[in-house]
């Protein structure tokens, strides 16, 4: 049985930002690329690319990029504003469209976006950022 699972790039500072956030706020469990070789299971379900984007995994589901951090959303605040909004959204047909470009906005300028939400990530963490 797979737990909710994000699996994200744990070399990039802008993403372990946003996997704490989610760490500290849900009970989603976060897993960085370098650790897949300890969850074989996990790794054998993601996409042969799967280092272009974040994913959520479920028993049942594999969401990737945009997807996965709007699905992770959703359960942070599943009955509230921001969970009643992507229900809202989801009905629209082109909603998916548009949730993927706004992700390759963000992924593609993650450099910028470090400069303003970013944490030490795991694959660069000394002694001393432990």
């Amino acid at each position: 049985m797979i737990e909710p699972t994000l699996v994200y790039d744990d070399d990039c500072g802008f993403c372990t930002w946003w996997a704490d956030y989610f760490d500290d706020r849900t009970e989603i469990r976060i897993v960085g690329f370098s650790d897949l070789r300890d969850h074989p299971d996990l790794q054998e379900r993601l996409p042969e690319h799967y280092k272009e984007c974040s994913h959520f995994l479920t028993e049942d589901a594999r969401y990737s990029c945009g997807a996965s951090i709007e699905e992770a959303l959703r359960r942070y605040d599943e009955d509230g504003p921001v969970g009643n909004a992507i229900g809202f959204l989801r009905n629209f047909e082109d909603y998916g469209q548009i949730r993927e470009w706004g992700y390759r906005q963000v992924a593609d300028n993650r450099d910028k976006w470090g400069q303003v939400m970013s944490k030490t990530p795991p694959a660069r963490q000394t002694a001393d950022d432990r």
